[in-house]
């Protein structure tokens, strides 16, 4: 964690928040792009994270997503949180269509596979990804439906 993660912290858990997620979104792809794939609003937010590369389940193109992530035992979690919208992310649904993805972790590409984790696996992952950001709770106080959780592994 960063000095700056206790202040990206605090402003994740204010409820307006989710409203601006599409400019979060959109200035973090360019400001990614300008970097190379190196920097992200997360790394500057000092939270560990990736760009999840995966093709659209209807279109085939190739959409990249920024998510916070958490590193486990060589692998990734990730969470289909959309700050606690009712709506399921698309990447989600996208990843889901698929058996295969490519992350971006400072600038490298890695295949990866992925697994939808359930009930203890899940609980577990769950726990790591709240002591990460702590504002997944609020996130599920939001939202009706189950957060998907993943666990990504790199692919030989």
């Amino acid at each position: 964690m960063g000095l700056l993660t206790p202040l990206a912290v605090r402003i994740g858990a204010i409820g307006w928040m989710p409203r601006l997620l599409p400019v979060i979104e959109k200035t973090d792809v360019r400001l990614q792009r300008i970097s190379g794939g190196k920097v992200s609003v997360l790394d500057i937010a000092g939270l560990p994270n990736l760009i999840l590369r995966v093709p659209g389940r209807k279109s085939g193109v190739v959409r990249s997503t920024p998510l916070l992530c958490v590193p486990r035992d060589g692998d990734w979690l990730i969470a289909g949180s959309y700050f606690g919208n009712p709506k399921m992310p698309a990447w989600v649904h996208n990843l889901r269509a698929t058996d295969t993805a490519e992350i971006v972790r400072g600038g490298t590409p890695i295949r990866v596979r992925w697994r939808e984790l359930a009930d203890a696996d899940r609980a577990r992952a769950w726990q790591d990804l709240l002591d990460t950001w702590p504002n997944f709770r609020l996130y599920e106080q939001r939202t009706d439906r189950v957060i998907p959780v993943f666990s990504l592994t790199a692919v030989d």
